[in-house]
């Protein structure tokens, strides 16, 4: 019996991966590679004392609501001493305002809030529910990075 070779005539030619062609952009991310991204960026300065506050905002949003928690966040990070709590909630409205720039022009404590107060509920819920997914990821990140531990 003969034995049939494929390759018969063929170089050894490394294939490409037939997601990613030669000379083609990256895959645009998916949104949780972006919520992941974010937050690694954002948390790069990040020290012991803003990985404690990122790992409590979502339980302090849980019990008392998103608007509750920045204006407490915005009013302890006032003094020198709690500056790492507006850290964090400055870099969650920044994301918030990314994700929804129709409702909010900026990531200023102001502009913010009077944003949330003026959205219908159903929009509301939908800022809030992302606040938790980016925390999610900035809990992880923060507490990985150096500054963190």
């Amino acid at each position: 019996m003969a034995t049939i070779s494929l390759n018969q005539g063929r170089q050894n030619v490394p294939r490409q991966s037939p997601l990613e062609p030669q000379g083609q952009p990256a895959p645009r991310q998916t949104l949780e590679q972006q919520r992941a991204q974010d937050a690694w960026t954002k948390c790069a300065d990040y020290k012991k004392e803003h990985v404690n506050v990122a790992k409590g905002l979502p339980a302090l949003i849980m019990n008392s609501g998103l608007m509750q928690v920045l204006a407490f966040c915005h009013e302890k990070g006032q003094k020198d001493s709690q500056r790492h709590t507006e850290d964090v909630a400055r870099d969650m409205r920044s994301w918030l305002q990314g994700r929804f720039p129709a409702r909010f022009k900026n990531a200023d404590f102001d502009v913010f809030m009077q944003g949330l107060m003026t959205c219908p509920t159903s929009e509301f819920q939908a800022i809030t529910a992302e606040a938790f997914a980016w925390l999610r990821w900035m809990r992880q990140m923060a507490a990985a990075r150096p500054g963190g531990e």
